[in-house]
Protein backbone atom coordinates (compact mmCIF):
# COMPACT_ATOMS: atom_id res chain seq x y z
CA UNK A 1 0.00 0.00 0.00
CA UNK A 2 1.04 3.46 -0.87
CA UNK A 3 1.65 6.23 1.33
CA UNK A 4 -1.04 8.25 -0.59
CA UNK A 5 -3.36 5.19 -0.23
CA UNK A 6 -2.83 4.72 3.47
CA UNK A 7 -3.62 8.37 4.05
CA UNK A 8 -6.81 8.04 2.40
CA UNK A 9 -7.56 5.09 3.72
CA UNK A 10 -8.22 7.34 6.96
CA UNK A 11 -8.79 10.57 5.79
CA UNK A 12 -11.88 9.06 4.37
CA UNK A 13 -13.00 6.86 7.15
CA UNK A 14 -16.59 8.78 7.44
CA UNK A 15 -16.23 9.54 11.37
CA UNK A 16 -12.52 10.88 10.72
CA UNK A 17 -13.88 12.96 7.58
CA UNK A 18 -16.60 14.12 9.81
CA UNK A 19 -14.76 14.91 12.43
CA UNK A 20 -11.98 16.85 10.43
CA UNK A 21 -14.52 18.55 8.12
CA UNK A 22 -17.29 19.54 10.71
CA UNK A 23 -15.88 19.65 13.80
CA UNK A 24 -13.88 22.83 13.86
CA UNK A 25 -14.40 26.47 13.46
CA UNK A 26 -16.30 26.29 10.19
CA UNK A 27 -16.88 29.91 9.45
CA UNK A 28 -13.32 30.96 10.21
CA UNK A 29 -12.07 27.94 8.50
CA UNK A 30 -14.18 28.96 5.35
CA UNK A 31 -12.96 32.90 5.55
CA UNK A 32 -8.89 31.50 6.14
CA UNK A 33 -9.33 29.37 2.74
CA UNK A 34 -10.63 32.23 0.69
CA UNK A 35 -8.29 34.69 1.95
CA UNK A 36 -5.32 31.93 1.31
CA UNK A 37 -7.07 31.00 -2.14
CA UNK A 38 -6.16 34.06 -3.12
CA UNK A 39 -2.28 34.72 -2.11
CA UNK A 40 -0.55 35.51 -5.79
CA UNK A 41 2.62 33.72 -4.72
CA UNK A 42 3.63 30.82 -7.41
CA UNK A 43 5.54 28.35 -4.62
CA UNK A 44 2.34 28.84 -2.50
CA UNK A 45 0.01 28.19 -5.39
CA UNK A 46 2.43 25.16 -6.42
CA UNK A 47 2.54 23.73 -3.24
CA UNK A 48 -0.92 24.45 -2.62
CA UNK A 49 -2.22 22.68 -6.56
CA UNK A 50 0.40 19.75 -5.85
CA UNK A 51 -1.27 18.98 -2.47
CA UNK A 52 -5.11 19.27 -4.15
CA UNK A 53 -4.14 16.82 -6.48
CA UNK A 54 -2.54 14.68 -3.99
CA UNK A 55 -6.04 14.30 -1.94
CA UNK A 56 -8.25 15.01 -4.24
CA UNK A 57 -7.29 13.56 -7.53
CA UNK A 58 -7.18 17.22 -9.64
CA UNK A 59 -7.15 17.16 -13.57
CA UNK A 60 -6.80 19.47 -15.56
CA UNK A 61 -6.84 18.54 -18.83
CA UNK A 62 -9.45 20.19 -20.24
CA UNK A 63 -8.88 23.12 -18.47
CA UNK A 64 -8.57 26.53 -20.56
CA UNK A 65 -5.35 26.73 -18.96
CA UNK A 66 -3.07 25.27 -16.83
CA UNK A 67 -0.74 27.89 -15.47
CA UNK A 68 -2.34 29.99 -12.40
CA UNK A 69 -1.65 32.82 -10.51
CA UNK A 70 -3.35 31.55 -7.21
CA UNK A 71 -5.55 28.09 -5.76
CA UNK A 72 -8.61 30.26 -6.42
CA UNK A 73 -7.67 31.00 -10.06
CA UNK A 74 -7.41 27.20 -10.80
CA UNK A 75 -10.61 27.26 -8.17
CA UNK A 76 -13.10 28.99 -10.65
CA UNK A 77 -10.85 28.00 -13.99
CA UNK A 78 -12.61 28.06 -17.23
CA UNK A 79 -12.73 24.79 -19.96
CA UNK A 80 -11.93 24.55 -23.05
CA UNK A 81 -13.90 25.35 -25.89
CA UNK A 82 -16.36 22.66 -26.61
CA UNK A 83 -15.38 20.85 -23.73
CA UNK A 84 -19.21 20.43 -22.47
CA UNK A 85 -21.54 19.88 -25.28
CA UNK A 86 -24.95 20.49 -24.58
CA UNK A 87 -27.61 18.44 -25.60
CA UNK A 88 -30.01 20.64 -27.45
CA UNK A 89 -32.87 18.30 -27.24
CA UNK A 90 -35.81 21.17 -26.54
CA UNK A 91 -37.10 18.22 -24.79
CA UNK A 92 -34.76 17.67 -22.36
CA UNK A 93 -33.55 19.31 -19.39
CA UNK A 94 -29.34 18.84 -18.76
CA UNK A 95 -27.29 19.09 -16.26
CA UNK A 96 -26.13 22.63 -15.06
CA UNK A 97 -22.66 21.21 -14.02
CA UNK A 98 -20.23 18.31 -13.64
CA UNK A 99 -21.62 15.96 -10.60
CA UNK A 100 -22.23 13.18 -8.91
CA UNK A 101 -26.01 12.41 -8.68
CA UNK A 102 -27.04 12.20 -5.40
CA UNK A 103 -30.69 11.58 -3.69
CA UNK A 104 -32.89 12.14 -6.61
CA UNK A 105 -36.92 11.43 -6.97
CA UNK A 106 -40.33 12.90 -6.81
CA UNK A 107 -41.19 15.37 -3.93
CA UNK A 108 -43.82 13.55 -1.57
CA UNK A 109 -46.02 15.35 1.05
CA UNK A 110 -43.66 18.67 0.20
CA UNK A 111 -40.58 16.55 1.77
CA UNK A 112 -37.44 15.86 -0.32
CA UNK A 113 -34.97 13.27 0.54
CA UNK A 114 -31.50 14.40 1.58
CA UNK A 115 -30.05 11.20 2.33
CA UNK A 116 -31.73 7.42 2.92
CA UNK A 117 -33.11 8.12 6.09
CA UNK A 118 -33.44 11.89 6.20
CA UNK A 119 -35.45 14.43 4.86
CA UNK A 120 -36.27 17.99 5.20
CA UNK A 121 -39.41 20.24 4.10
CA UNK A 122 -39.30 22.07 0.62
CA UNK A 123 -40.55 25.20 1.87
CA UNK A 124 -37.91 25.36 4.49
CA UNK A 125 -35.24 25.37 2.09
CA UNK A 126 -37.20 27.36 -0.51
CA UNK A 127 -38.62 30.04 2.11
CA UNK A 128 -41.38 29.96 0.58
CA UNK A 129 -44.61 27.91 0.99
CA UNK A 130 -45.98 29.45 -1.84
CA UNK A 131 -43.00 28.83 -4.33
CA UNK A 132 -42.70 24.86 -2.53
CA UNK A 133 -46.35 24.38 -4.13
CA UNK A 134 -44.95 24.79 -7.72
CA UNK A 135 -43.31 21.47 -7.12
CA UNK A 136 -45.91 19.35 -5.45
CA UNK A 137 -45.34 15.60 -6.78
CA UNK A 138 -42.50 17.27 -8.92
CA UNK A 139 -38.83 16.30 -9.59
CA UNK A 140 -35.54 16.68 -7.81
CA UNK A 141 -32.32 15.78 -8.73
CA UNK A 142 -29.36 16.05 -5.77
CA UNK A 143 -25.59 16.97 -7.91
CA UNK A 144 -22.81 17.22 -5.92
CA UNK A 145 -19.49 18.73 -6.80
CA UNK A 146 -16.45 17.82 -5.43
CA UNK A 147 -13.58 19.90 -4.69
CA UNK A 148 -11.73 18.94 -8.16
CA UNK A 149 -14.46 19.09 -10.12
CA UNK A 150 -15.13 21.88 -12.57
CA UNK A 151 -16.72 24.89 -10.55
CA UNK A 152 -19.41 26.78 -12.44
CA UNK A 153 -22.79 25.87 -13.39
CA UNK A 154 -25.28 26.88 -16.23
CA UNK A 155 -28.58 26.76 -17.25
CA UNK A 156 -31.02 23.38 -18.01
CA UNK A 157 -32.69 25.11 -20.58
CA UNK A 158 -33.72 28.14 -22.33
CA UNK A 159 -35.04 30.20 -19.48
CA UNK A 160 -35.93 33.32 -17.74
CA UNK A 161 -34.69 33.96 -14.24
CA UNK A 162 -37.43 36.37 -12.17
CA UNK A 163 -35.71 36.47 -8.76
CA UNK A 164 -32.72 35.35 -6.69
CA UNK A 165 -32.99 35.01 -3.12
CA UNK A 166 -29.80 34.65 -0.38
CA UNK A 167 -29.99 32.55 2.34
CA UNK A 168 -26.74 33.35 4.76
CA UNK A 169 -26.39 30.23 6.80
CA UNK A 170 -24.16 28.36 8.11
CA UNK A 171 -21.21 25.99 6.21
CA UNK A 172 -21.34 22.18 6.72
CA UNK A 173 -19.98 19.86 5.04
CA UNK A 174 -22.62 18.63 1.86
CA UNK A 175 -20.32 15.03 2.05
CA UNK A 176 -22.48 12.09 2.64
CA UNK A 177 -20.61 11.72 5.63
CA UNK A 178 -22.24 14.63 6.99
CA UNK A 179 -25.55 14.17 5.11
CA UNK A 180 -25.73 11.51 7.20
CA UNK A 181 -25.43 13.48 10.58
CA UNK A 182 -27.16 16.31 10.02
CA UNK A 183 -30.67 16.73 9.45
CA UNK A 184 -32.07 19.63 7.61
CA UNK A 185 -28.64 20.06 6.29
CA UNK A 186 -29.32 21.71 3.11
CA UNK A 187 -31.67 24.13 5.11
CA UNK A 188 -29.19 25.48 7.57
CA UNK A 189 -26.44 26.54 5.02
CA UNK A 190 -25.89 29.34 3.19
CA UNK A 191 -27.66 28.88 -0.43
CA UNK A 192 -29.23 31.06 -2.78
CA UNK A 193 -32.79 30.04 -4.72
CA UNK A 194 -32.91 30.75 -8.31
CA UNK A 195 -36.16 30.79 -9.72
CA UNK A 196 -36.82 30.54 -13.14
CA UNK A 197 -39.24 29.79 -15.60
CA UNK A 198 -38.36 28.11 -18.99
CA UNK A 199 -38.60 30.25 -22.20
CA UNK A 200 -40.70 27.88 -24.61
CA UNK A 201 -43.37 25.96 -22.19
CA UNK A 202 -43.36 28.76 -19.03
CA UNK A 203 -42.58 25.73 -16.82
CA UNK A 204 -41.07 26.65 -13.39
CA UNK A 205 -37.83 25.30 -12.43
CA UNK A 206 -35.47 26.19 -9.21
CA UNK A 207 -31.91 25.73 -8.58
CA UNK A 208 -30.61 26.10 -5.32
CA UNK A 209 -26.67 26.67 -4.95
CA UNK A 210 -25.74 25.66 -1.27
CA UNK A 211 -22.04 27.04 0.39
CA UNK A 212 -20.35 24.26 2.30
CA UNK A 213 -17.28 24.69 4.04
CA UNK A 214 -13.99 26.17 2.66
CA UNK A 215 -16.76 27.27 0.02
CA UNK A 216 -19.52 29.63 1.33
CA UNK A 217 -18.60 31.82 -2.13
CA UNK A 218 -21.84 31.47 -4.73
CA UNK A 219 -21.71 34.19 -7.98
CA UNK A 220 -23.89 34.88 -10.33
CA UNK A 221 -22.78 36.06 -13.89
CA UNK A 222 -26.08 38.15 -14.13
CA UNK A 223 -26.76 39.52 -10.37
CA UNK A 224 -23.77 40.96 -8.07
CA UNK A 225 -24.71 38.95 -4.57
CA UNK A 226 -22.00 40.67 -2.72
CA UNK A 227 -24.17 44.04 -2.40
CA UNK A 228 -24.81 44.41 1.24
CA UNK A 229 -23.29 41.17 1.82
CA UNK A 230 -22.47 42.19 5.45
CA UNK A 231 -26.45 41.87 6.37
CA UNK A 232 -26.83 38.53 7.82
CA UNK A 233 -30.35 38.35 6.41
CA UNK A 234 -32.48 36.51 3.97
CA UNK A 235 -32.67 39.12 0.89
CA UNK A 236 -34.61 38.82 -2.51
CA UNK A 237 -33.54 40.24 -5.37
CA UNK A 238 -35.95 40.68 -8.85
CA UNK A 239 -34.37 39.59 -12.15
CA UNK A 240 -35.67 39.72 -15.26
CA UNK A 241 -32.85 37.75 -17.37
CA UNK A 242 -32.83 35.74 -20.34
CA UNK A 243 -30.23 32.39 -20.49
CA UNK A 244 -29.72 30.22 -23.21
CA UNK A 245 -29.59 26.52 -22.87
CA UNK A 246 -25.61 25.89 -21.69
CA UNK A 247 -25.19 29.55 -20.55
CA UNK A 248 -23.30 30.23 -18.09
CA UNK A 249 -25.15 31.36 -14.76
CA UNK A 250 -22.56 31.32 -12.09
CA UNK A 251 -19.80 29.68 -10.24
CA UNK A 252 -18.83 28.30 -7.03
CA UNK A 253 -15.47 29.29 -5.06
CA UNK A 254 -14.77 25.51 -4.68
CA UNK A 255 -17.43 22.43 -4.77
CA UNK A 256 -20.67 22.43 -3.06
CA UNK A 257 -24.61 20.95 -4.74
CA UNK A 258 -27.25 22.31 -6.45
CA UNK A 259 -30.42 20.96 -6.29
CA UNK A 260 -32.80 20.97 -9.18
CA UNK A 261 -36.24 20.93 -8.75
CA UNK A 262 -39.22 21.31 -11.50
CA UNK A 263 -42.67 20.40 -11.72
CA UNK A 264 -44.75 17.14 -11.81
CA UNK A 265 -44.71 15.62 -15.22
CA UNK A 266 -40.83 16.07 -15.50
CA UNK A 267 -39.13 12.70 -15.09
CA UNK A 268 -35.14 11.93 -14.59
CA UNK A 269 -33.77 10.79 -18.24
CA UNK A 270 -32.57 7.00 -18.19
CA UNK A 271 -29.51 6.44 -16.70
CA UNK A 272 -29.74 8.93 -14.30
CA UNK A 273 -29.15 7.38 -10.93
CA UNK A 274 -27.75 7.55 -7.65
CA UNK A 275 -24.04 7.47 -7.91
CA UNK A 276 -23.65 8.13 -11.67
CA UNK A 277 -20.75 10.53 -12.70
CA UNK A 278 -22.88 13.81 -14.76
CA UNK A 279 -21.13 16.28 -16.73
CA UNK A 280 -22.81 19.76 -17.18
CA UNK A 281 -24.99 19.59 -20.90
CA UNK A 282 -25.45 15.86 -20.40
CA UNK A 283 -29.22 14.98 -20.17
CA UNK A 284 -30.79 14.84 -16.57
CA UNK A 285 -34.68 15.56 -17.12
CA UNK A 286 -37.39 14.77 -19.94
CA UNK A 287 -40.23 17.43 -20.22
CA UNK A 288 -43.80 15.97 -19.87
CA UNK A 289 -45.02 14.53 -23.15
Amino acid sequence: MTLRSAIMNIVQREDVNFLLTNHIPRRLLTWFMGWFSRIEQPLVCDLSLRTWRFFAGLELGDAKQTNFRSVHHCFTRELKDGARPVDMDPDVLVSPCDAIIGASGIVEDGKVLQIKGFVYPLDELLGDAEHAADFRHGCYVTLRLTSAMYHHFHAPHDCVVGSVSHFPGDTWNVNPAALRRVERLFCKNERVVIRARLSRTGHALTLVPVAAILVAGIRLCFLDLTRDNGTRLRRTLPCDVSLRKGEEMGWFEHGSTIILFAPAGFRLCNGVKEGLTIRAGQGLMQLPV
